[in-house]
């Protein structure tokens, strides 16, 4: 299986794809960029290349999903047949959909039977299907479960408890010489990241989802205000100021090192806790996410599907690639190795999947219930209004702004971006 490098989106752009010859085609994909998750693409792709006799180029794409959207959006407005499967994220389908194939039209009425409602539902653009779900995600809390036991806690249920929790712990651990341990790790960096933390910590404290499903603009709100500055108080105190430029990695790194109580993340990093090489194996809980005083738990809606390019020169054989890949056997081998959660309802209640994952069964509401992000609503301005979003709530954390002057200014930002209609 060749694998090709992407140097630049011009160069990508410029490389012809072999063509399809008379009894096996060739085709490319984006599937991943680094790691573990390029690894299961890789062995996902080899069973299908072996099944079929067809080819794959794998095409590394960038491991940041901005400059990916970048990326493809390039190629695509290029009308280019160099990428005939694509991965995208759960908030692109909006935007690439006049780009993509109808899945329903080249696999079936029935190709997305069996997986979740409101993935199928994210993916459906004008009543066409432009791309099929291949994992979901929503945040989970992690805990150290030695060190709750050790000091007598359960697992929180609010966010006030977390921070409790973490503020102790953190000293003790300090006062008996772990001078590194810190309460909470998150994803602070202002990217789309923290647009899903900060999206869990309103939509918990009752103060809504930013822009509603009918378009109105719902963020300036004592409630949201409240959270943000809930937060920005963690900084310094039970986060690290690093925690302003973190991301899921740098996150995961602390507490895999053992050095973090409590961390915010996707559920991939489950496996990875629990490694040969993870100083922390053995020693991890996972739970829903805190919640405010009167609210209720809110975990972000992510994950990424695979779609077919308009301009593919091999339609159906990258359909059926794409059926292989999101099929029941791939994502029940996804999520016992990778932890990937499925987007089939069945597998949730697959004992080999529970075994390997034992929180995809305790957590199943979270993961079927998340909360999605405005990008329904906003369409191709959904990308202004994130940023508009994650900058705003940056400034909080960074302490240059509280809460209430960050959700009035982002209220207006909004109107702005918005005018009469999104």
């Amino acid at each position: 299986m060749l694998k090709k490098t992407l140097i630049s989106a011009i160069a990508l752009v410029g490389a012809a794809a072999s063509g399809s010859q008379a009894q096996a085609a060739e085709l490319t994909i984006s599937c991943g960029a680094v790691g573990a998750e390029l690894a299961l693409c890789e062995e996902g792709v080899k069973a299908w290349e072996d099944e079929t006799g067809h080819s794959v180029n794998i095409v590394s794409t960038p491991n940041s999903s901005t400059e990916r959207l970048s990326l493809y959006q390039q190629i695509l407005s290029a009308q280019s047949s160099d990428i005939d499967v694509m991965q995208i994220d759960v908030v692109w389908p909006g935007l690439l959909a006049n780009h993509l194939l109808d899945l329903n039209t080249v696999i079936g009425e029935d190709a997305a039977a069996g997986h979740f409602d409101t993935i199928v539902a994210n993916n459906t653009i004008d009543e066409r299907l432009v791309a099929m779900p291949w994992f979901t995600d929503a945040g989970v809390l992690y805990y150290r479960k030695d060190l709750l036991a050790q000091h007598g806690f359960e697992a929180p249920e609010t966010w006030e408890e977390m921070t409790a929790i973490a503020e102790e712990i953190q000293d003790a651990e300090r006062a008996d010489g772990n001078d590194k341990m810190w309460g909470y790790v998150f994803q602070g960096r202002a990217y789309e990241g923290l647009t899903c933390n900060a999206l869990e910590w309103v939509a918990s404290h009752g103060g809504g989802t930013l822009v509603d499903a009918k378009g109105e603009i719902t963020i300036d709100n004592a409630q949201a205000a409240e959270a943000l500055d809930l937060a920005a108080s963690w900084i310094g105190d039970i986060s690290p100021a690093g925690a302003l430029n973190y991301t899921e990695e740098e996150a995961r790194g602390v507490f895999q090192s053992g050095n973090a109580v409590f961390m915010r993340n996707w559920p991939y990093a489950w496996s990875l806790a629990q490694s040969e090489d993870s100083d922390v194996a053995g020693k991890v809980g996972v739970v829903k996410l805190p919640h405010g005083a009167d609210g209720e738990s809110a975990a972000t809606l992510g994950g990424w599907n695979l779609a077919v390019s308009k301009y593919t020169e091999s339609p159906e054989v990258a359909a059926d690639l794409l059926a292989f890949l999101t099929g029941e056997a791939e994502q029940k081998r996804r999520a016992i190795e990778g932890a990937y959660n499925p987007t089939l309802a069945s597998l949730y209640e697959d004992e080999e999947v529970l075994a390997a994952v034992p929180f995809f069964g305790t957590l199943y509401n979270t993961f079927t219930n998340a909360v999605a992000r405005p990008s329904a609503p906003t369409g191709d301005n959904y990308g202004r209004v994130s940023n508009s979003f994650f900058n705003a709530t940056h400034s909080v954390l960074s302490g240059d702004m509280t809460g209430a002057e960050a959700v009035s200014q982002l209220d207006s930002e909004l109107s702005r971006i918005k005018r009469r209609r999104w």
